[in-house]
């Protein structure tokens, strides 16, 4: 290990932690939740399916012409539950990591303009009647062309390594972003055809319909979670502040620009699986904080089961309610997110 990697590794282990024995039980607990609820939705739905019809599609099968329920658990809900999982997980990761990176309790994944890059580009492939492919393909895009922006806009604060505190000025670049995005996102819908508008609106409050194909997410956290683990002791030192983390032997600038980018990646990659789910990352942060304390090394990890449990038990939700009709996850999120939020601020107040 480097000298300033062992410096930072010495100085996270100042953060208070919990016991060893706890974090493991929080995980494990964490990691139970979240199969019961995959299996709950592998199950329910309009059409019901029995224990043994969902091991019996998760086994493989040497029929020629498997059940219908099997094919309804394979086709239809193993990929939209992995989807919705895997689009938590990002959420829930790219949350801690932003309110790390901006020390801001308020900053969630959609705070620097890209889910209003991707949701921009994925409606005006909508509206155009263009396929579903084309529809993530674009939102992806538009992710990609916001983060570059904020990258263009913001460079001084993420990587010329200026003295003072970065984070107020960047998170300005991204709030005003998001709101030119969000006019060209009123516009486009006030222009839609008619025939469009409501898909429109139900991709823009969050839609697991499309999670057909929840590979690019899964990749994705993978991806998210092997770049960032590593690096959960240096973020614990750069919580102190710049000038703190530098003195301790952290890269500063290095760091903060991996941060958003890695917390960008995951944004843009949820949001062009499931559409702008709202509340995830902003919520489940401060939940698993409650539980883990701010020690990154424990918080990530249990972030990611936490997010991913919560989208796929509203995805879940959303599905069964009024089934066979479907609601928005994004609405399920909110409608959940906001009483739990509160109840947070006032627990904390007293």
């Amino acid at each position: 290990m480097n000298r300033a990697g062992l410096h930072a590794t010495r100085a996270s282990r100042r953060v208070p932690v919990m016991n060893a024995t706890r974090a493991a039980t929080i995980w494990l607990a964490l990691g139970a939740l979240s199969v019961v609820v995959l299996v709950a939705s592998l199950a329910a739905g309009s059409v019901a399916v029995t224990p043994s019809g969902v091991l019996a599609a998760l086994l493989p099968s040497h029929s020629a012409s498997p059940d219908l329920s099997v094919e309804i658990v394979r086709s239809l809900r193993l990929p939209r539950a992995l989807a919705g999982f895997a689009c938590g997980a990002l959420l829930g990761i790219a949350g801690a990591l932003l309110q790390v990176l901006l020390r801001n309790p308020l900053a969630e994944p959609y705070v620097l303009g890209v889910s209003g890059g991707a949701a921009s580009f994925a409606l005006l492939a909508m509206s155009t009647g263009c396929a579903w492919w084309l529809v993530d393909t674009s939102a992806f895009a538009g992710a990609f062309v916001s983060i570059l922006l904020v990258l263009g806009l913001a460079r001084r604060e993420l990587w010329r390594g200026e003295p003072q505190d970065s984070s107020p000025r960047l998170l300005l670049t991204g709030a005003v972003l998001a709101a030119g995005w969000g006019a060209s996102i009123t516009l486009m819908l006030t222009i839609a055809p008619d025939n469009r508008l409501r898909g429109m609106l139900f991709w823009l409050t969050g839609d697991l319909n499309g999670g057909g194909m929840p590979w690019l997410a899964l990749v994705a956290l993978a991806v998210v979670l092997i770049a960032i683990v590593p690096v959960a002791p240096q973020l614990n030192v750069l919580l102190r502040g710049d000038t703190a983390a530098q003195a301790l032997g952290v890269p500063v600038m290095r760091l903060r620009l991996r941060v958003y980018l890695v917390a960008s990646l995951a944004a843009a990659a949820a949001v062009t699986t499931g559409g702008t789910i709202g509340f995830v990352g902003l919520v489940v942060p401060h939940m698993v904080r409650l539980a883990f304390g701010n020690d990154q090394r424990m918080l990530l990890p249990a972030a990611a089961l936490a997010g991913g449990a919560a989208v796929a038990g509203a995805d879940l939700l959303a599905r069964t309610i009024v089934a066979p009709s479907q609601l928005p996850v994004g609405v399920i999120t909110a409608l959940l997110g906001v009483p739990v939020f509160l109840w947070m601020l006032l627990r904390r107040a007293r």
